[in-house]
């Protein structure tokens, strides 16, 4: 009833606008959760502790930072509710396709937004969904001229961050004449780190970050991309400006179709969300403001509204790239770590240049619920590129040059959205994707993707689903569910299949795979959750106890199991139990196990908030080694492996000095029981613990 008072023509507004005080005071006096903050203001609402909330448990080809990183964006430049469309809904990852489209409708026949109360309204949109949303929305004016926008953005910070490990690893200690090892560290054992942000919603961005791993040291190298620290980014982006949509200039990413081609490096990967993991949003062009050293382009980029129902996209890129280089004549590997702190790695950083041009022309006409575009991509090195001759590498990416060029399409029919994308490389190599995400009913969704990249399929910068970190050499077919009979209660699984034509690492013929995942969650009241969650994959390997020349396969087996339980006083305490194990096995040999058991205490005391954890851990081995989320400092992210015997506990402050001022303190510390060792190479530590400090301070202009 509610939503068809305020669908009322606009002559009244004044009758929709006293509804709207009646809702705010209402939500105020009745809610215990914090009062949804008009614009200007923001929720403080942790978005690490959401993201562990939405991913319990990730599959170990997912890169949990990329993810982390995507929510981070929009925390720091939420979507602003009366601009956004479909795709950029969905790749917040909060919003279920049915509610996504129940915005929508309301949108259209309501128009803009007046208030954020006003989310009450939408049918599917209850008060706690509500307040996981605010941190990651909000409302802008339609239009505003850039001088008048420039003196209001949104976001305005600047964040300086440190962090050192306590103990000296071999790294930092000095040289030992009876050891074989002659190198060590260039600089100190700090890291140190910053990011500025100057940005309103729908109008302009500006920033840069800036970061110094441990053992790197300062120095000042432009010609490859070095200005003091070791790692620099920036950029400066213009949105909704005449002709030009979105224009970037300095680092960024771009996602098109289904990440066939052009991935944001945000890939989901298979875990606790079953449904959304499937669909990937066409995201277009946006900046890069991670401190990541890999995977975002370095240049210009801009999309152009060519027709109202046409947009084209090009780019072009000039990254310096660290490279492994065999002789002076082949590019053998590019790292990824971004590490440069001893002489051999300092050779290696951006020795090689990489230059990426592409298009991207996307049809969206407005009559139909219809999606549909082209990509190209052309990239080109320095010197060529050649993995090591080995057997499984024979149809690996060779060469100074790829092209791939792809179309992609969606569609949405009524509770339907049926997704697909088809790409081919000059090598002859194809790929392709076909999915569909169906609201069945108001307690069912369902989705089913299919996928199959051939052998010599060669993406270097794309990141569709898949089973391997790669899209090359898989077929698999994918199906989800999810079953929510009332709001206390909810249910979900997937399974895979899926199969390798050709050799892989570890592989030496075709091999076959399958797993699955049940999860089921029970909250019964808005300060108490529970869930529980079962996981388990197979896949096919070479048998490592064989003596054969031609090693036969096994099948190993991992599986994890998960208990979580969650109380939840807003502004006052967060109490948080989890219980995990599970173990690793191939068939016909004893299982190596693993848990951990983890309790973790929130305290608001404003303006102080306090959190630590306690945890027991134990494995028999590395290969059944636990992962479990930690509540780090903002825009951080620790998720440490657990293996051996030990514990682990961590105890952080949070200080609100003023309005604009906060201050984080973190100490961490895991302990080992059966190890006078900790880790190796380098970063060995003698002894039986390891520990870390971690100091943090933002000011909000």
């Amino acid at each position: 009833m509610l939503a068809n008072i305020l669908s009322l023509p606009r002559a009244g507004h004044c009758f929709r606008a006293i509804v709207l005080i009646v809702l705010h005071l209402i939500i105020s006096m009745l809610s215990y959760a914090q009062q949804p903050p008009e614009p200007g203001q923001k929720n403080e609402r942790d978005p690490v502790s959401l993201f562990q909330e939405l991913f319990p448990s990730l599959s170990e080809e997912a890169n949990a930072e990329e993810l982390l990183e995507t929510l981070l964006q929009y925390y720091s430049n939420p979507a602003d509710l009366n601009l956004a469309g479909y795709d950029e809904l969905a790749a917040l990852l909060l919003f279920s396709h049915e509610q996504i489209h129940s915005l929508l409708s309301y949108r259209k026949l309501t128009g803009p937004f007046l208030s954020l109360y006003e989310l009450q309204a939408i049918p599917g949109f209850d008060l706690s969904f509500i307040q996981q949303i605010l941190p990651f929305v909000t409302l802008q004016p339609r239009f505003a001229p850039l001088k008048q926008t420039l003196k209001n953005p949104t976001s305005h910070f600047l964040l300086l961050r440190g962090k050192r490990t306590l103990e000296t690893s071999k790294g930092f200690s000095p040289l030992d004449s009876t050891s074989r090892s002659t190198t060590r560290y260039a600089g100190n054992p700090w890291q140190f780190s910053a990011r500025y942000r100057y940005a309103r919603t729908g109008s302009f961005s500006t920033g840069f970050t800036l970061e110094k791993d441990p053992g790197e040291v300062f120095f000042w190298a432009p010609r490859k991309q070095a200005l003091g620290a070791d790692f620099t980014s920036f950029h400066v982006q213009l949105v909704n400006r005449k002709y030009f949509k979105n224009l970037v200039v300095g680092d960024f990413q771009v996602q098109t179709g289904q990440s066939m081609i052009l991935s944001s490096g945000f890939s989901l990967g298979k875990g606790a969300e079953v449904i959304r993991s499937t669909y990937r949003s066409n995201l277009g062009i946006r900046p890069y403001t991670s401190a990541m050293e890999s995977g975002f382009f370095r240049g210009l980029a801009v999309t152009l509204g060519l027709r109202p129902s046409l947009d084209l996209t090009v780019f072009h890129a000039r990254n310096r790239r660290s490279a492994t280089i065999a002789g002076t004549e082949v590019i053998t590997s590019f790292p990824t770590d971004g590490f440069h702190r001893t002489p051999t790695e300092q050779a290696k950083r951006g020795n090689s240049l990489e230059q990426n041009s592409g298009l991207h022309l996307l049809y969206q006409p407005g009559s139909l619920p219809l999606k549909a575009g082209l990509t190209l991509l052309h990239t080109r090195y320095s010197l060529p590129f050649e993995k090591r001759n080995l057997p499984y590498n024979q149809y690996e990416f060779r060469g100074r040059q790829n092209v791939v060029a792809g179309l992609h399409a969606d569609y949405r029919f009524r509770n339907l959205h049926f997704f697909t994308e088809a790409a081919r490389s000059v090598s002859g190599g194809a790929g392709s994707v076909l999915g569909a995400v169906a609201a069945v009913s108001k307690t069912l969704d369902a989705t089913v993707l299919a996928r199959a990249y051939q052998r010599n399929f060669h993406t270097l910068y794309g990141a569709p689903f898949s089973e391997a970190s790669r899209a090359i050499n898989e077929n698999g077919l994918y199906a989800g569910i999810r079953y929510s009979p009332s709001r206390k209660w909810q249910y979900s699984g997937y399974m895979d299949l899926f199969h390798s034509p050709w050799k892989r690492y570890l592989v030496d013929t075709t091999s076959r795979g399958f797993g699955y995942l049940l999860h089921t969650q029970w909250k019964p009241s808005r300060t108490f959750r529970m869930y529980g969650l079962l996981q388990q994959e197979q896949k096919q390997r070479n048998n490592p106890d064989s003596k054969q020349p031609n090693l036969p396969l096994v099948t190993s087996v991992r599986r994890v199991a998960i208990v979580n339980l969650e109380w939840d006083r807003p502004l006052k305490y967060q109490l948080r139990t989890r219980i995990q194990g599970g173990d690793f096995r191939y068939r016909g040999s004893p299982p190596s196990r693993g848990f951990a058991l983890a309790q973790d205490v929130t305290w608001r005391l404003r303006p102080v908030e306090i959190s630590a954890r306690i945890a027991l851990f134990g494995t028999d081995s590395y290969d059944s080694r636990q992962y479990v989320f930690e509540k780090d400092v903002l825009y951080a992210f620790s998720l440490p492996s657990y293996y051996n015997h030990g514990t682990r506990h961590y105890l952080m402050v949070r200080y609100a000095l003023t309005r604009q001022l906060r201050l984080w303190l973190r100490w961490a510390q895991t302990r080992y029981s059966d190890s006078d060792a900790i880790g190796s190479g380098l970063d060995e530590i003698m002894g039986k613990h390891k520990s870390e400090v971690k100091m943090q301070v933002m000011y909000r202009f």
